[in-house]
């Protein structure tokens, strides 16, 4: 493959195909300790050089089906002399978290006979627009881009805030260096895989009643997107939750955990509609990090110690629930037993001293 000019996939040491492109696998260890939300920076790279090849591929699989766009084609001798030239931007400009959501609507739609945007690729090669921020805590360094004009904004089912004026563009700053501290000073072991993985934070209005939200896409790897709370407690808790579900959707994207959606939905405690076998797992996972969480912060005896204990003994209980509920539903994999199996066993310890 390197021969042919082409961009090649990126990768981890081990099996290739017959191809020539790199076969990535998650090893048990680390899958058990993803599976626990505990799987920290090493997870991260290994995860992170999947989403690598996803990206390689769909740009391959573009310049393919329009051999002859002269846009795209430009674009992409640029992503190969990136590639040979200057790795780190490279990696870069692939993991735009809008990239993979881009390349793979224009292959669906070259795939139709569909006009596509292929000259969008050349947007992803420039430099970031977003404010990058370098926030930094008892060594501990963490550098997001606040990305409120992005060149492709993907869809993140709340509506977008921005462009933000440079007096909204501070207090995000203010209130992520705020939450920063609060992770790496409580709760260090999810600070650190924050760090390695979330790279783009995106801006959303609150709710129409003023509540905060927040939310992640499956695909768009790197990226977390909420407005903006009062408590910086809670934007702490909401970078830790989101990158659980970026977490997932990577580790989906190499491990099936449970067939595909069908008719089926399931009782989600936390939600008045039920949900498909995958939504539900989606949530379980999300919510053993939120447990976990606040009982970081109860134990921490920071701030409302009442309110984090009741938070910590319901999120606890529902993700408990969700589990059992997974591990007798019969649509997971035996990859997704024995992930869930593990999920529902870590939440258990968190009610146990020491824990």
């Amino acid at each position: 493959m390197a021969g042919t000019g082409e961009v090649v996939a990126a990768g981890v040491p081990g099996a290739r195909g017959a191809d020539g492109l790199p076969r990535h696998g998650v090893d048990r260890e680390t899958f058990l300790a993803v599976a626990g939300a505990r799987g920290g920076p090493e997870a991260v790279r290994l995860l992170r050089a999947g989403q690598l090849s996803k990206r390689a591929l769909l740009l391959l699989a573009l310049r393919r089906a329009a051999p002859e766009h002269d846009g795209y084609r430009e674009a992409y001798a640029r992503v190969r002399a990136l590639q040979r030239d200057d790795r780190a931007g490279w990696e870069e400009a692939l993991l735009r978290p809008e990239l993979d959501a881009w390349a793979a609507d224009c292959l669906r739609g070259a795939a139709a006979g569909e006009g596509v945007p292929l000259g969008g690729l050349g947007e992803f090669l420039r430099p970031d627009t977003g404010l990058r921020l370098r926030l930094e805590c008892d060594g501990l360094r963490w550098t997001p881009s606040i990305d409120h004009t992005g060149p492709r904004r993907v869809d993140y089912g709340r509506p977008l805030a921005g462009p933000l004026a440079e007096d909204e563009l501070g207090l995000w700053e203010q209130r992520l260096a705020e939450a920063w501290d609060v992770l790496v000073r409580r709760h260090r072991r999810h600070a650190r895989a924050v760090a390695a993985c979330v790279t783009t934070v995106v801006p959303l209005r609150p709710a129409p009643g003023g509540e905060a939200v927040s939310a992640a896409a499956r695909r768009a790897y790197g990226a977390v997107a909420a407005s903006l709370p009062g408590d910086p407690v809670l934007l702490a808790l909401a970078l830790v939750h989101e990158f659980l579900h970026v977490q997932l959707g990577a580790l989906l994207d190499l491990v099936p955990l449970h067939r595909p959606n069908g008719a089926a939905v399931y009782h989600a405690p936390w939600r008045p509609d039920p949900r498909p076998a995958g939504a539900l797992l989606q949530g379980a996972y999300a919510h053993l990090g939120v447990a976990d969480f606040w009982r970081a912060e109860a134990a921490a005896g920071s701030g409302d110690a009442a309110r984090a204990h009741g938070e910590f003994v319901r999120w606890r209980t529902h993700t408990l629930a969700a589990g059992e509920t997974l591990l007798g539903c019969g649509e997971l994999t035996s990859s997704g037993l024995e992930f869930a199996r593990e999920m529902v066993r870590v939440v258990r310890r968190l009610g146990e001293p020491g824990e």
